[in-house]
């Protein structure tokens, strides 16, 4: 899944370029991640927790397979804030693999992979 989730991100890149808004990345997304056979879901809501009570939600751009949240931006550029908040969704959520994607660069695609594999305890 990685591969065509990362794939996926350069074939659209080379297509649309970087001039666009993230809503058309994100709707290109889901076509084309649908089109390889994935199941996505989008802005799906993920309870956050703090000492076992929940403390609010949020709701991530897209999930695939119901196993990798995806991140999508359309800035110049990823801020140090963009990466750390990212992280932090990653962590307050269930899933182990996360991808933050910015399509706002000037000539390339930026894909961050993180894989958040401490052990969470089951809420």
């Amino acid at each position: 899944m990685s591969y065509v989730i990362q794939g996926v991100a350069f074939d659209i890149y080379k297509k649309l370029g970087n001039a666009h808004k993230e809503n058309v990345y994100h709707n290109a997304y889901i076509v084309a991640l649908k089109n390889k056979g994935l199941d996505i879901e989008k802005n799906k809501h993920i309870e956050i927790f703090y000492e076992n009570k929940k403390v609010g939600t949020y709701a991530p751009d897209l999930i695939v397979n119901d196993e990798i949240l995806i991140e999508l931006k359309a800035k110049p550029f990823l801020t140090k804030e963009d990466i750390r908040q990212f992280w932090h969704y990653l962590k307050s959520s269930m899933y182990k693999v996360g991808y933050l994607i910015n399509f706002g660069s000037a000539n390339k695609v930026e894909i961050i992979r993180r894989v958040y594999d401490t052990a969470r305890t089951k809420i």
